[in-house]
């Protein structure tokens, strides 16, 4: 295995543990569904600032994309909170117009900027050891730094708010009673999962950021029967799809997201079958 393989083990690996920490919150409120949402309403801030700037990949890009998927957190999250639509109604609602609202300003303002949407889906992880910065004098990958910060920001972030995080997922008025700002908590876990999610898409794209936020939690939740089990397990879950499916990519050169992607639903359906409690060998076992 060459450096490069071991380094796109380790971004794929890191990311996959950020992703799935939230991701276990998401799945338990009901929301894994809100990762896809952003990276469809992140369309009209890259546009937004290429007309301003002309430029398609600088940090002002990342800020653009990232204001607009909070934009769609927030505002679905409004939607939910108003009581006039369900949760799934809210985000169809958002995205959607979002999305549209990008479209419409590629076709009139962007019309000859040249978009890799193959890039912006199916990422380029591949490559992400190529893509470098210097650091205290030393090459670094760039996707290496970004997944590093994110992954460390994430844990403190669940660490430090350990308590209202659980208490805001899992009944979020008796938390606004507690006083644990429930409310507050749930709008700090949806601006993280839009920030994240914008981060991730440069360097896996949207299929494996989908992939990463919702499958390790998914699996998890059928293996363990606490939260921060679950957490744990979801984020060991990401590692090994990271590894078994650059392994298998390698082998059968193809491509490395898609079959890192594919070994997250391997997992998850092995979990499905053979988890001890929920899984459906033991379920029919307890009927009969």
């Amino acid at each position: 295995m060459s450096p490069d393989d071991v380094m796109i083990i380790v971004i794929a690996g890191l990311l996959s543990t950020s992703c799935a920490v939230l991701g276990g919150f998401l799945v338990l409120r009901g929301q894994a569904l809100l990762p896809d949402a952003v990276s469809h309403a992140v369309l009209p801030g890259i546009v937004l600032i290429f007309v301003l700037s002309g430029e398609r990949a600088s940090l002002w890009t990342v800020v653009g994309a990232t204001a607009f998927g909070v934009l769609c957190v927030l505002g679905s999250d409004w939607l939910r909170r108003s009581g006039v639509v369900e949760s799934d109604a809210a985000l169809a609602l958002v995205f959607p117009a979002l999305f549209s609202l990008g479209i419409l300003g590629i076709s009139r303002f962007a019309s000859g900027a040249h978009i890799d949407l193959d890039s912006a889906i199916y990422g380029d992880l591949t490559f992400a050891p190529l893509r470098t910065i210097s650091l205290f004098g030393a090459d670094v990958p760039r996707s290496l730094v970004i997944t590093g910060v994110a992954t460390v920001a994430v844990v403190a972030l669940v660490v430090g708010l350990w308590r209202p995080l659980q208490a805001a997922t899992f009944d979020p008025a008796f938390a606004e009673l507690a006083g644990l700002r429930g409310r507050l908590i749930g709008q700090v876990l949806l601006v993280a999962v839009a920030g994240l999610a914008v981060v991730a898409f440069d360097s896996v794209g949207a299929i494996l950021v989908i992939t990463f936020f919702v499958v390790p939690a998914s699996t998890a939740r059928l293996l363990t029967a606490r939260l921060g089990s679950m957490l744990v397990v979801a984020a060991g879950c990401g590692w090994v799809a990271s590894v078994a499916g650059h392994g298998v990519a390698v082998s059968l050169d193809t491509s490395i997201p898609g079959t890192i992607g594919l070994a997250s639903g391997v997992l998850f359906a092995l979990a499905l079958v053979l988890a001890p409690r929920r899984g459906v060998l033991a379920r029919w076992r307890a009927r009969t």
